[in-house]
């Protein structure tokens, strides 16, 4: 936790007794996730396992509210303290704008793990390794200003410094490296801020919102200090306009969701510079129907057509794979509640139809009381040795979640 935030903790933390509602709750959690294909590159069978707490504060008095969640944990394979801040912020709210101040998580856009407005830091290794799904979701420090003029809302998010994404620990996951030779490797982090604007209203029954972000990309790509003979490598985050709008509404039975951005790449708008991602459109359809008491159906389509294509050919080192200029991935979400609701039984399937790059993750949860809650599920990885999910599959894995809430 930076001293900025431990500042911030301790000021709320000093103002809670004097507000009128004050309420906590949390909750005790084993994570545990085991290889069912081979060891991780450090030799462990075991993908995750720790023990976690969580402690929840949520005091308000009139327009004031007060949030303060903080996780202690406790990792078995290497990091140790695995304690966070995962969300500490003071909200004033009125009739007519709002501001939250702190760490938040925020969520935009409207994909199932498919994300194309949701710019914001995810944590990718959670996901991979059998955490709870709010794990995927990272906190910014920032201010998020909200105006409700009427004819229209809009959210403003500030934040001065920028948060990457968690991507997989090479130590515990199976990741394609082009150059594996260059041991000597740096890490550029921004030095600079973000902003990001949502404006969104009802149009003729449908929910309908445009974004905007200027920052930077979220996962890091590398650059080598020499094309035939590199001894360094650079980890930086190249920086990124996304301008997008969204839209869901009821048709037939379900609800049909439509969503489409445009990733402009301004640090390198020619596409001449292999080791920054191109400029690119993504397009997203998803459908969502219950044909049936307690089953829900969720169906994905999803694109990215990459810009400048030609340039990125031509400038692409030889021996480094090609990526494809128009990918298409489906995805699919089944939920089925048993027993009064008391055993959820869920399935999520992704398949790039372009590369054969393919995620499943089956999940079986069971509620023994109010307060306790078990899963069982698996995450199953294959397709293109360099694929997102295609270099993942030696990891495929079986994860046991136990929590219980009070």
């Amino acid at each position: 936790m930076r001293p900025s935030l431990v500042v911030l903790t301790g000021t709320l933390l000093a103002s809670a007794p004097a507000m009128a509602d004050v309420s906590f709750s949390g909750f005790l959690q084993q994570n545990t996730a085991f290889n069912t294909v081979t060891a991780n590159p450090d030799g462990r069978h075991q993908k995750w396992l720790e023990e976690r707490a969580q402690l929840k504060l949520d005091a308000s008095q009139g327009p004031w509210r007060l949030l303060l969640k903080g996780d202690a944990a406790w990792d078995h394979l290497g990091r140790r303290d695995e304690s966070e801040l995962r969300e500490g912020y003071v909200d004033y709210a009125t009739d007519n704008w709002d501001v939250r101040l702190g760490r938040q998580v925020i969520t935009w856009g409207l994909g199932d793990l498919v994300f194309v407005n949701d710019v914001f830091p995810k944590d990718h290794e959670a996901l991979f390794s059998g955490r709870p799904l709010e794990y995927l979701k990272r906190g910014v420090d920032a201010v998020k200003l909200g105006a409700y003029p009427g004819f229209a809302s809009f959210e403003l998010v500030l934040s001065p410094e920028f948060r990457a994404s968690r991507i997989p620990d090479a130590h515990r996951f199976h990741l394609y490296d082009p150059m594996p030779a260059v041991t000597h490797r740096v890490t550029e982090k921004p030095d600079q801020g973000e902003a990001a604007l949502r404006v969104y209203r009802d149009v003729a029954g449908w929910d309908a919102a445009l974004y905007l972000y200027r920052g930077f990309h979220r996962t890091p790509s590398m650059r080598s200090d020499s094309p035939t003979a590199p001894t360094t490598v650079t980890f930086f985050h190249p920086k990124l306009n996304v301008l997008g709008a969204s839209a869901s509404g009821r048709v037939g039975e379900g609800v049909l969701s439509l969503e489409a951005a445009r990733y402009d790449s301004r640090q390198d708008r020619s596409g001449t510079d292999f080791s920054v991602p191109n400029s690119q459109t993504r397009l997203l359809a998803g459908y969502q129907i219950q044909p049936w008491e307690d089953f829900t159906l969720g169906l994905q389509y999803y694109a990215e057509v990459m810009h400048d294509y030609g340039a990125y050919r031509d400038a692409l080192p030889a021996g480094f794979p090609e990526e494809k200029r128009r990918t298409h991935t489906v995805t699919a979400r089944l939920t089925q509640f048993f027993l009064h609701q008391t055993l959820r039984l869920s399935l999520f399937a992704l398949r790039n139809a372009s590369n054969g790059d393919y995620f499943v993750n089956p999940e079986l949860r069971y509620s023994f009381t109010d307060r306790l809650w078990g899963a069982v599920g698996a995450n199953l990885f294959g397709g293109k040795p360099w694929g997102q999910f295609g270099q993942l599959a030696r990891d495929d894995n079986v994860y046991l979640q136990m929590r219980y809430e009070f």
